[in-house]
């Protein structure tokens, strides 16, 4: 499983293979292996340096830098063995318009009828049925994924709680954001404590905040060690956000900076 994303090079490691790719190419030689990423201390001292370059202030700089390592350059996931898990919680990805649901958001609401799950979530669900049958515990999904869990798998109450959107009295429909979800398994549940060791499914590059908006309710969440989760995208999503990955990731870093301002918004001010 990927644990980082090699987006910056250093300056020198990329000029040694420019040069040895011209080298090679002048001699009629072959390609050449991609030079290894820079260690997160030498991008920390190189965003450190550009920051504070930047802003004309170091201290701010050494400040601000470790949460634009962790947003953007940091994905790998906690891992727990399948053995040690006491539930397993799965966030949908997306889902499919049909003719009588119309496009969807994930927080806002409508009077439509439901979209289709979509194949992310099939694929999810696929993820799930894996780990339950490595270890069989209650199962906590959205609905998109349940709905998979219940057709393809058999699963049914006594297994499966499914997390649906909010119908109101006069037909319309909120669909759950992610946090969302998670508060409402929890008040479910009564407790996070009551669900032990927490397996989080999502599309691999949800996973990460998957796990943090689950640990920020009070969940021992993780990911499992040894399954394998959806990387594809659908391009006909309804949530334009989800059709594919460059859009994702830009969204997902928002979204991850938008908590992350909040949370110290929250500890800086606790009064308001």
């Amino acid at each position: 499983m990927t644990t980082r994303r090699n987006f910056i090079l250093s300056a020198s490691g990329a000029a040694t293979a420019s040069l040895l790719t011209a080298t090679l190419s002048a001699c009629g030689g072959g390609s050449i292996s991609p030079v290894a990423p820079i260690s997160d201390a030498e991008l920390s001292a190189q965003m450190i340096g550009k920051l504070t370059s930047e802003l004309n202030d170091a201290s701010t700089a050494n400040v601000i830098q470790p949460y634009l390592l962790d947003v953007g350059f940091t994905w790998d996931l906690p891992q727990v063995p399948v053995a040690e898990i006491n539930s397993i919680v799965a966030y949908s990805f997306g889902n499919r318009p049909n003719a009588a649901s119309g496009n969807t958001s994930s927080t806002g609401g409508n009077q439509a009828a439901f979209p289709d799950p979509g194949p992310i979530n099939e694929e999810l669900a696929d993820a799930v049925h894996q780990i339950y049958q490595l270890k069989p515990v209650k199962v906590f999904a959205q609905w998109e994924i349940a709905s998979f869990l219940v057709s393809k798998y058999q699963m049914n109450s006594t297994n499966l709680y499914a997390v649906e959107p909010i119908i109101a009295s006069d037909g319309t429909i909120t669909y759950l954001s992610t946090a969302g979800v998670a508060s409402a398994i929890v008040a479910v549940e009564g407790t996070a404590a009551a669900m032990g060791t927490v397996a989080v499914v999502g599309h691999r590059d949800h996973a990460k905040r998957c796990i943090q908006t689950s640990l920020a309710v009070g969940m021992n969440a993780f990911a499992v060690q040894g399954v394998t989760l959806p990387v594809n995208y659908d391009p006909l999503s309804g949530q334009p956000w989800t059709r594919n990955r460059e859009l994702y990731l830009v969204h997902d870093m928002y979204a991850q900076i938008a908590g992350k301002a909040a949370t110290l918004t929250a500890q800086a001010y606790p009064q308001g």
